[in-house]
């Protein structure tokens, strides 16, 4: 590693070309990378929903579908509308109530089950379906322009618009989440650091790992759109710290050493020793992801855990490159700063590290006790902002129509036409159906001779299936639509075994029970994972176990915290925060503990060696949780997105509470835990002189 640290050095200059040289292809591979605004399609593929929608998409092209909302038109204006929006590219079919009747015939004739479909008091509703997916770029320009066709009157609804949207204020609001995040985090480095020129040099080292791990994204095929907004911010979040641990042995390398690119050297030799363990627990918490059974889990996890690699090699490489490449200026521009060592609050720890302890535990009880019973939501429009032209268009949906959500029953075509509409009068009745409506129900009631059935049959019958739709007055995600999703279930598989519900209220259904399964195993991958990392790192028994304890701590404060404010948190924040908030800030444990064993090998008691390690490590944790807390902070100060502003505003708040854990609880655990670390602990005392001394102290 010596041989390899002192090649970079050297090399330096033709690194940072080769380093500038690798963001051609990575910002060609960003622009190439396709995003994916639709949380519902990383659903797993063998649930009835996810087969439900696989049907609605190939055989009745209704898997991404919008529903367009007229006030105030008259039916011969509605017509001219509805033929231009069949017109524009990437529309597969749009269905009115021309379809079934003339518009010279009144309205009265129209069965009640069609009138309630297509009339309100105040307009009517066609329904449009596309040819590609929800989140598809034809799809998106399909919805951009049937927008520009309509006027002012016209309210374009449903989820395909809802994404759309999403697209866009996500796209818009991009930008904004990283400026803030460099600014906040520039002004922490700038009260911690001494040199005025190092955080910029700082934020350019980020630059680098940060462009190569989107660019490299083009590999997976997709990413998310939760995925995008956050992964820079994370990333520079995550692994500024292995920068601040560079600089600091750097600078002390230089006091010891005659030239600087010796110092450099070594300081990258000691920067890697130190952030390996680190960088791996880190890595293991993001890859636990990977075990959740919807794919977003997995989508985060492998693009964060390559982010973290990546900024493991770009600050062994580029970042000492840079460093000597600026060394001049480095020293030359400095200023006092803010953050700086104190011994008044590690005194304050060891003198009282049992009252501490007594603290601690009785936060945990409640706080414990307070994550079972958070509230959360799975309604993705309630993510988003209610003055959006979708949110509004669906609000208006669903108040004119009583269609809160809309649910899909596919049959085979094999049930007897009798079946079918018994099928459908039997849903009819279920709690909280507002119209259940079948081809076969409507033929069953006659047909007026004006009317033209066959337009109709073609929208509910195809390839292999009948379609049913189902208006219930339920929103998706409730408990009253997933009980009515049951009974309906129950009914539907007593006609046909093979009969699948889709939609959004199953789907999200669906989301609900997938998502509390993949919290259980998420948190068990993860906490096992970093404690293997950190059993075979100290070749201990104990430490794994009061490391592990004291971040899990933290981590139920955060997520008990909503109990208490009476927050409502999307689905995803219960699972991905503790294993992000884990893998983040463990490190700021395995930092604390190593000067704490390093001082006691030197000879000193528990209780010195502890003030030392917490004199020495409270600035370097300080200013990488600091920088951690800004940088998810300056999202939550610009994000209109209650998802990605609900998840950065539990990550900032987790960084703090991380910081404060491991500066002041951990300390406590080290000194009350050392005689059992010592036993169960492999060479925990390398210095036989010493050992039996700091033992009996």
């Amino acid at each position: 590693m010596q041989r390899f640290a002192k090649w970079i050095v050297h090399h330096r200059r033709a690194i940072v070309i080769l380093a500038v040289l690798l963001l051609i292809p990575s910002v060609i591979g960003y622009s190439k990378t396709f995003v994916n605004y639709d949380i519902l399609s990383y659903l797993p593929e063998n649930l009835d929903s996810m087969i439900g929608q696989k049907y609605l998409d190939k055989d009745f092209n209704m898997g991404s579908s919008a529903m367009l909302v007229v006030d105030n038109m008259e039916d011969k204006d509605v017509v001219n509308l509805k033929n231009q929006i069949k017109e524009v590219p990437g529309v597969h079919k749009v269905i009115w109530a021309d379809d079934i009747k003339d518009t010279s015939i009144p309205n009265d004739v129209l069965p009640d089950d069609f009138k309630k479909i297509f009339y309100s008091d105040t307009g009517t509703m066609m329904i449009i379906s596309f040819e590609d997916s929800a989140a598809s770029p034809s799809t998106f320009q399909a919805i951009a322009q049937i927008r520009s066709i309509s006027n002012k009157n016209c309210f374009l609804a449903g989820m395909t618009a809802i994404v759309k949207d999403t697209k866009d204020i996500v796209e818009t609001e991009m930008p904004k989440y990283v400026l803030v995040a460099v600014l906040l985090s520039m002004a922490v480095l700038f009260l911690s650091l001494e040199s005025t020129v190092v955080p910029l040099i700082f934020m350019l080292g980020i630059v680098f790992p940060i462009v190569y791990n989107f660019g490299s994204n083009v590999f997976l095929g997709q990413i998310s759109y939760i995925t995008q907004a956050l992964a820079a911010v994370l990333q520079l979040g995550v692994t500024m710290d292995f920068s601040i641990f560079l600089l600091h042995r750097y600078n002390e390398e230089c006091t010891k050493q005659s030239d600087r690119e010796s110092a450099m050297a070594t300081a990258i030799v000691a920067t890697f020793n130190s952030i390996t363990g680190s960088s791996l627990t880190t890595i293991a918490g993001f890859l636990a992801l990977c075990t959740m059974s919807l794919k977003l889990g997995a989508d985060i996890g492998i693009v964060m855990a390559k982010g973290v690699l990546l900024g493991v090699i770009s600050t062994l490489t580029i970042l000492p490159s840079l460093l000597m490449t600026f060394d001049h200026a480095i020293g030359k521009y400095r200023h006092p700063v803010l953050i700086h060592e104190t011994k008044k609050i590690p005194q304050f720890i060891v003198d009282h590290h049992k009252g501490i302890l007594v603290v601690f535990v009785l936060l945990l009880i409640p706080f414990s006790v307070a994550q079972g019973k958070v509230s959360q939501y799975y309604a993705l429009d309630q993510t988003l902002p209610q003055d959006l032209n979708s949110i509004v268009s669906t609000n208006k949906l669903k108040k004119d129509f009583k269609m809160d959500t809309t649910h899909f029953v596919l049959v085979s075509d094999q049930l007897d036409d009798y079946k079918i509409k018994n099928l459908t009068e039997e849903l009819q009745n279920v709690d909280g159906v507002n119209e259940a409506l079948s081809y076969e129900k409507y033929v069953g009631g006659g047909i007026p001779t004006a009317f033209e059935p066959a337009s109709i049959q073609e929208t509910f019958n195809q390839g292999g299936h009948k379609m049913i739709l189902v208006n219930s007055l339920y929103k998706a995600g409730s408990d009253q639509c997933n009980a009515q999703l049951d009974e309906m279930k129950r009914i539907v598989k007593s006609y046909d075994a093979d009969a699948v519900i889709a939609g959004e209220g199953a789907m999200t259904k669906d989301l609900v029970r997938v998502a509390d399964i993949d919290f259980k195993n998420v948190s068990v991958v993860s906490i096992l994972a970093v404690f293997i990392i950190i059993l075979i790192s100290f070749k201990s028994i104990s430490i794994p176990v009061l490391l592990v304890a004291a971040i899990e701590f933290a981590i139920t404060v955060n997520m008990g915290i909503p109990y208490f404010t009476g927050t409502v948190i999307p689905f995803i924040a219960s699972i991905v925060i503790g294993t992000i908030q884990l893998g983040a800030t463990i490190d700021y444990a395995i930092l604390m503990t190593n000067r704490f064993r390093e001082e006691l090998n030197d000879g000193s008691k528990p209780e010195q060696a502890m003030l030392t390690a917490v004199t020495k490590c409270s600035t370097s944790i300080l200013t990488s949780g600091l920088t951690f807390f800004s940088a998810t902070l300056g999202v939550v100060l610009v994000s209109r997105v209650d998802l990605i502003k609900s998840l950065c505003s539990m990550l900032a708040r987790g960084a703090l509470i991380s910081m404060v854990t491991i500066i002041f609880v951990l300390p406590a655990i080290l000194l009350l835990f050392n005689k059992v670390i010592k036993k169960t602990s492999y060479h925990w005392i390398q210095n036989k002189t010493n050992s039996k001394e700091i033992e009996t102290a």
